[in-house]
């Protein structure tokens, strides 16, 4: 059995990728860009025996920020921003005991680390089957995702589309709306521009904005990465971030400006781009879920594109359970509530609930 914890310049975090399918938030170089995002340090845990391999991106992040120097001493783990979480050889997911010790060994590494929680976000599609390999003391479920199925005909694909949805993507073609993809580089002020006044609107959490350098930093996955433009009169009325991976598009950040509203561009953009992906071999578009994983106004947007679905997991471990109810104590006492709120709360970890 190899185990190691490599950070994201290591060779070997490839080379393990390389026997695997794995998705854009796997690779090292979207690992390093959400370190520096997050102002944490991205590792890998990897524990390999012959042809089973256990793969796992994560970010060490520091607890100063929600507890100040009291908390210096205190670090937890999250995934990169997205669907990263573990990836599993075949030979491995179908040895139990394997997936067991390598998750045994990942608890008691955090713990020598002094990392009291760890939150991964699991990919809904490469890791649907861990609510069966993993406990339901580790595994939970966040909600459902939304993919359109690239392997059926443009016909059938049309097929699974709200009636309301064919109405709206028609119209905006009547009106002359056009859609294009094009290099981010170029577009990445217009595009941030447009993303920040669609959260704006949409009073968006403080975790959905994201500077100017981060955009910059996007460009950096080079052919993983398009921008899709909605214009009316050269002018962009809809633009949405795809990232394209191992045979999966996925949606990332997009938006409409506020005078496109009523003819509802974006209906447009994510049709045109379903198509776009079908005609470069992808096998699925992943448009993702509603805030947090809810049923919400927007998840029924993206069901009406697709009746395909997908189970969405986190993977909650607390290596240190004693740091743990510490934190949350002292997180209790920051917010003037008492503790035993934040340990019912649904929220994890519970020292950074709000």
């Amino acid at each position: 059995m190899n185990i190691q914890v490599i950070d994201s310049q290591n060779p070997l975090w490839l080379q393990t990728l390389h026997k695997l399918r794995y998705d854009i938030y796997h690779l090292p170089e979207y690992a390093r860009l959400e370190a520096k995002r997050t102002s944490s340090d991205s590792e890998a845990f990897i524990a390999i025996d012959g042809d089973k391999i256990f793969f796992l991106p994560f970010l060490v992040r520091s607890c100063n920020d929600i507890l100040g120097s009291i908390a210096q001493n205190y670090s937890d783990v999250i995934s990169p921003y997205g669907y990263p979480g573990v990836l599993l050889s075949e030979a491995a997911v179908n040895t139990p005991n394997f997936t067991d010790f390598a998750l045994k060994e990942l608890n008691y590494y955090f713990k020598t680390q002094g990392i009291c929680s760890a939150f991964f976000q699991l990919h809904p599609i490469l890791s649907n089957k861990f609510s069966q390999i993993f406990s339901r003391e580790t595994v939970n479920k966040i909600g459902e995702t939304i993919s359109i199925n690239l392997k059926l005909s443009e016909s059938q694909i049309w097929a699974n589309t709200r009636k309301g949805h064919k109405s709206t993507i028609n119209k905006c073609k009547r009106l002359g709306f056009t859609a294009r993809m094009v290099n981010l580089v170029e577009y990445a002020e217009k595009f941030r521009a447009i993303y920040e006044e669609t959260m704006n609107r949409v009073a968006a959490k403080k975790s959905y904005y994201f500077d100017r350098e981060y955009f910059l930093d996007l460009q950096k996955l080079d052919g993983n990465i398009h921008l899709c433009l909605v214009e009316l009169e050269s002018e962009i009325a809809s633009a949405c971030i795809f990232f394209e991976c191992g045979g999966i598009v996925q949606a990332h950040l997009g938006g409409t400006k506020n005078k496109f509203l009523q003819q509802s561009p974006f209906n447009y953009l994510l049709d045109y781009v379903r198509y776009w992906a079908k005609q470069r071999g992808n096998e699925l578009m992943h448009i993702g879920s509603g805030v947090g994983g809810t049923k919400d106004s927007l998840y029924h947007f993206k069901a009406g594109f697709s009746k395909q679905r997908h189970d969405w997991f986190a993977l909650r471990l607390i290596p240190d359970r004693e740091k743990y109810n510490y934190l949350t104590h002292l997180r209790a006492e920051s917010l003037n509530t008492r503790v035993e709120k934040l340990f019912e709360s649904s929220f994890f970890p519970a020292y950074r609930s709000s």
